[in-house]
């Protein structure tokens, strides 16, 4: 069983940074797909990032240039830097891990506002 729990949401300003972490215990085969999803009130939860291996990276067109998504596949841990933050960002993000079967953490809360 994966189990994925996120770290690293909070409140930042306009133009601000934050890092979001997502540690997971379990099977985490490194060329599995770990990721991001992003879900604002009254909205569709969509894809952020998404890494396969160490270097296969995707990108909403959204977050292209200012997101950066990472993993240390020795610490099992997936990283998201989120760099020129928008009010737009504003969501919960969730880690994302797939290999034949989907699993997800319970997200955590980003606000962006002044």
């Amino acid at each position: 069983q994966v189990q994925l729990v996120e770290s690293g949401g909070g409140l930042a300003q306009p133009g601000g940074s934050l890092r979001l972490s997502c540690a997971a215990s379990g099977r985490i085969l490194s060329f599995g797909t770990l990721g991001w999803y992003r879900q604002a009130p009254g909205e569709q939860r969509e894809l952020v990032a998404t890494i396969i291996g160490s270097t296969d990276t995707n990108y909403a067109n959204s977050v292209k240039g200012r997101f950066t998504i990472s993993r240390d596949n020795a610490k099992r841990t997936v990283y998201l830097q989120m760099n020129s933050l928008k009010p737009e960002d504003t969501a919960v993000y969730y880690c994302y891990y797939n290999w034949g079967q989907e699993y997800w953490g319970q997200g955590t809360q980003v606000t962006v506002s002044s």
